[in-house]
């Protein structure tokens, strides 16, 4: 079975900060790249931030909506990525869902929906104004 867990979601007042996890099991391959996305009500999924395989933790790469606040991470030996938001706004309330792409270039980064092969069900984050 091939699975990624999002955790950490939760309700919380603008300026609070959050940390999701995404532990991946089954065929995840701790060498995958990863990835954040959120989706709004009403809106599109997006790109919030990546995470590429290396063997110095991972090279970051973020949305400018998000970049200065959230943090990616990951922990190749539990195969866990996290993010670590902080300073929420309001706008940064969706769903947001943890992504996996296997088999990918060395130390690549991927922010397209589409290049990632495996997802998480999502956890929820909504902040209150």
């Amino acid at each position: 079975q091939e699975q990624l867990v999002e955790s950490g979601g939760g309700l919380v007042q603008a300026g609070d900060s959050l940390r999701l996890s995404c532990a991946a099991s089954g065929r995840t391959f701790s060498s995958a790249a990863k990835g954040w996305f959120r989706q709004a009500p009403g809106k599109e999924r997006e790109f919030v931030a990546a995470i590429s395989f290396n063997w110095s933790g991972g090279r970051p790469y973020y949305a400018d909506s998000v970049k200065g606040r959230f943090t990616i991470s990951r922990d190749n030996a539990k195969n866990t990525v996290y993010l670590q938001m902080n300073s929420l706004k309001p706008e940064d309330t969706a769903v947001y869902y943890c992504a996996a792409r296997q088999g990918g270039t060395f130390d690549a980064i991927y922010t397209t929906a589409r290049e990632y092969d495996q997802w998480g069900q999502g956890t929820q984050v909504t902040v209150a104004a």
